[in-house]
Parts: C-alpha cells; sequence; structure tokens
C-alpha cells in the first residue's frame, strides 16, 4: 500500500476539474473530522490509517478521471496528445474555419472507456436451430446440393438482367446507367411477359396473376357527396331570407310529420258512442243496393222480352231471303247455292271497303305523319322522364335491409335563439351522428338502430331469511 502513497505524494497536479494537491491532505468535510454524532466516528478519522485511506480514495478517483477523459493514466500519454503547437495567424485563422461546431463536441460522447457489450443486441431467436440447419447446408454443399430457394432465386436472378435489358427503353442517369427502369403497372412489365400466352384462369388459382377487378366495383354506390355543404341559414350569422328560408323548410318537415301521426292515430283509434254503428245502420248497410238490383232485373227481362216479340214482326215486314231448314233435316241444293252465293257477295264487299279505305288513306298521310310525330314526341317525353325518375332514385338510400333510411333532424335555431357572439353560441349536432347518417345515405351501410336489451329469463325475487326476521319483528311489535 505505500508504494501507490509515495506515487501519488510525488506525481503532479491533477488533471480532473476535483482534483487536489497530492502534498495537502485531503478533507472530505469541514475541518476533516467527519461525522461525530456517534462514538465510534470520534476515532474513526483521527488515526493513520484514515488519512492513508482518504488517500488512496483520492488516487483512484484521480486514475478514473484521468481514463474517462484522456483514456489511461497521464505519465503513460506522449506530449503530442496533451500539447500542441500554436501555429501562424493564417493557418490559426483556417484551423479555426475547420473547427466543428460546439453543439457538434457537446454530442460527442467525452469517455473514453469503451460501452459494455449488449448481450441481447447479439442473440437470435432459434440461433441453435439455425446453426445445425447451416452446418447441414453446408455439408451438402460440399457434396453438391443447393437448397430450393436458392436455386430458383439463382434462376431468377439469371434471366432478371435479360428481361430487363429486352424490355427497358430509358436508362437511369445514376450510379449504374446499366440498369433500365420499368413500370410495374404497365402493360410491357418485363416481370409478366413470362406469363404471356398462359391461362389465365391458371394464372389466377396458382396466385401468379391478381383476379381483374370488377368494372361494378369501381362505382360507388351513391352519386352523392361525402360531405353536404348545409344550408346558408344554417351558418353563425345567417341573412334574413337564408334563415326564414330554413325556418320554412324546417316548419314543412314537421307539418308532415305531424299529418301522418294524426292519420295513424285516426286509423288506430276507436270509434266513440256517437259514431259507434248501430243495429239500423248495420241493416242498411246489408240491404244496400238490393232493391235496386231487382228493378234493374225487371226491366231487364222486359228489355229482352220485347225484342224477341218485335223480331218475328220485321222478319214479316222484310220477307224471308231463303227459307233456312230445321236444325234436324237436311239443306236442298237451292238453300246450298244461295249460301254461297251470299258468302261470294259478302266477300266482294269487304274488298271493296278495304279497297276503298286504301284509297282513302292516300289524302290522310298529313294526319298520319302528324300521328306519329305526336306519338315520337310523347315516346321521347316519356324516356326524359324515366331518365330523371332513374337519376332522383339513383341519388337516394336503397332499401338495404329491414329499416327504412329517414333523414335526420334539421339544426335550426329560432329568431330568438340565435346568438350574439361566438362566446355565446351554442353547438348543435353531432359530428359522430352526421357521419353515420351520411354513410347510411350514401348505401354504404344499412339503416340500424340500437339493440335493445332483451332479457332472457324472468326475474325471479327472493326475500332473505335475515330481511324476513326483521320484518316479522316490525310487524309483531307493532
Amino acid at each position: 500500500m505505500a508504494a501507490p502513497v509515495a506515487e501519488a505524494s510525488s506525481a503532479f497536479l491533477g488533471f480532473g476539474p476535483n482534483s487536489r494537491d497530492p502534498g495537502q491532505l485531503p478533507s472530505r468535510r469541514a475541518g476533516g473530522q467527519g461525522a461525530r454524532n456517534r462514538k465510534k466516528g470520534w476515532k474513526r478519522w483521527r488515526g493513520p490509517e484514515a488519512q492513508l485511506g482518504r488517500q488512496l480514495g483520492d488516487w483512484l478517483e484521480e486514475r478514473a478521471a484521468e481514463l474517462r477523459h484522456l483514456g489511461g493514466p497521464v505519465s503513460e500519454k506522449p506530449d503530442e496528445t496533451l500539447f500542441f503547437v500554436d501555429k501562424e495567424k493564417g493557418q490559426n485563422q483556417k484551423h479555426s474555419k475547420e473547427k466543428p461546431l460546439k453543439i457538434d463536441l457537446i454530442l460527442q460522447p467525452d469517455s473514453k472507456v469503451p460501452a459494455p457489450k449488449n448481450i441481447l443486441a447479439y442473440q437470435v431467436p432459434n440461433g441453435k436451430k439455425l446453426k445445425r440447419r447451416q452446418r447441414l447446408w453446408q455439408k451438402l454443399a460440399e457434396k453438391g446440393v443447393v437448397p430450393r430457394k436458392e436455386r430458383l432465386l439463382q434462376e431468377r436472378l439469371q434471366k432478371a438482367p435479360e428481361l430487363i435489358k429486352a424490355n427497358s427503353t430509358e436508362t437511369s442517369s445514376g450510379p449504374d446507367p446499366s440498369r433500365g427502369f420499368y413500370d410495374i403497372w404497365s402493360d410491357s412489365n418485363p416481370l409478366d411477359k413470362a406469363l404471356a400466352g398462359q391461362d389465365t384462369w391458371f394464372l389466377e388459382q396458382t396466385k401468379k396473376q391478381p383476379v381483374k377487378r370488377p368494372e361494378r366495383l369501381k362505382k360507388t354506390p351513391s352519386q352523392l357527396p361525402a360531405v353536404e355543404v348545409i344550408s346558408p341559414g344554417g351558418s353563425y350569422n345567417p341573412s334574413f331570407q337564408s334563415h326564414q328560408a330554413l325556418l320554412l323548410k324546417a316548419h314543412e318537415i314537421e307539418l308532415k310529420r305531424r299529418k301522418a301521426a294524426e292519420r295513424l292515430e285516426r286509423q288506430l283509434n276507436f270509434p266513440t258512442a256517437a259514431d259507434a254503428p248501430t243495429q239500423e245502420t248495420v241493416f242498411q248497410e246489408q240491404c244496400e243496393g238490393l232493391l235496386e238490383e231487382e228493378s234493374d232485373g225487371e226491366e231487364g227481362q222486359g228489355s229482352l222480352s220485347r225484342p224477341q216479340e218485335e223480331e218475328p214482326q220485321a222478319d214479316t215486314a222484310r220477307g224471308p231471303r231463303f227459307t233456312q231448314a230445321a236444325p234436324g233435316e237436311k239443306k236442298t241444293e237451292r238453300q246450298r247455292k244461295k249460301e254461297k252465293a251470299a258468302k261470294r257477295r259478302k266477300a266482294r264487299e269487304l274488298g271493296a271497303k278495304a279497297a276503298r279505305l286504301r284509297r282513302q288513306e292516300l289524302f290522310q298521310l298529313r294526319s298520319i305523319r302528324l300521328q306519329v310525330k305526336r306519338r315520337e314526341a310523347e315516346l321521347q317525353r316519356r324516356k326524359r322522364a324515366r331518365e330523371a325518375k332513374r337519376k332522383e332514385e339513383a341519388n337516394k338510400p336503397r332499401r338495404l335491409g329491414r329499416l327504412k333510411y329517414e333523414d335526420p333532424d334539421l339544426d335550426v335555431q329560432l329568431s330568438t335563439e340565435l346568438a350574439e357572439s361566438l362566446r355565446t353560441l351554442k353547438p348543435e349536432g353531432s359530428i359522430l351522428k352526421d357521419r353515420f347518417k351520411s354513410l347510411q345515405k350514401r348505401n354504404l351501410i344499412e339503416p340500424r338502430e340500437r339493440a335493445k336489451f332483451k332479457r332472457k329469463y324472468r326475474l325471479k325475487y327472493v326475500e332473505k331469511r335475515a330481511f324476513r326476521e326483521i320484518t316479522q319483528s316490525f310487524s309483531s311489535s307493532g
């Protein structure tokens, strides 16, 4: 222990900021006596062993400071690392320009002691397993066996430069000008050229070619905008006209809602005693229209009987053209000839009438053309109406589920509720509800309602024994 002490006493002034003169006795506290609140501390700092211990501790601190700042003892360092020669003025200015910034000096590590080795950084998951596998493949490589992944990778690397050179038209201006660039989304992609000519279904099933996205998925389910701008009457400081228009719109919506509620109430309302049907009204409803049908039937029978009576008189007045045979008798030759002559005469009359009508239609071309134009105009009007209705229906929410979409309530304030400043403005509506309703209106989700809690089993109320005893005691005392 004497050698370190002698070396410390003969050494020069310490390098660290807290170093002291080795010739002087260091004192940890004022007076060098230390704590004296206990009896064992009275003799602790008085003997020569205590002084020697303090000197040894200071020497060890000096060594640690030299190791941190200089990387070793000062006595072992050469002069070039401890001193520098001041150069000329111009060189000194040049040296000052090359001097690093203060922030860089602050960020540099001060300690010369290397950081401890991080053992966790060198640990590899399944390290032993990977090492065994690597030794196995080294043995197989000595025998000439190459893994399948490595073999496929080498084949791909050999084919890739040829494909790129054959299909690349532009060269890069980077460090490797021989390498060409290509668009992976274009039709002339060199990686997809190897798949040309093969079956599309086979490529899709083998995951070599992605499935083509259907055209119907590229269309939005609704043409409505994602965020609809509110009417000018719902702003912070609206004009009188816009605010009144918004109030009128809200009033009409409320009237429709009230009318629907009143109609439903009338349909479901039970009639009062004054409006209830009596026996007379029930009998009158049952006999409704019976007497009129009887009178109509009598008149109809009379009208049918009269023509039957008048027909023979008309026939007798005209005189029969040819006598018809009875149902059971055979027609004579004369009757057959008359029937054939009548049929031929009727056919000639019909033909002449049709020819006369065709000749008359020549003079009706102008009116027919006008009718055709009117018909075409009507068809065009119907077509435009159908297209307008289809466009209007496209912007409306569809029926995606069992519930029907209902528009949310308008966020409107009365004239007396308008705020005078932003400080007194009250928030209206909810952003979350607005986005939820927008998704329903654009047919992205179906209209939903909050799930209702339904108890599976009926609640069973049980009176506890202690409570029963208390109630019995109160009832007996009362």
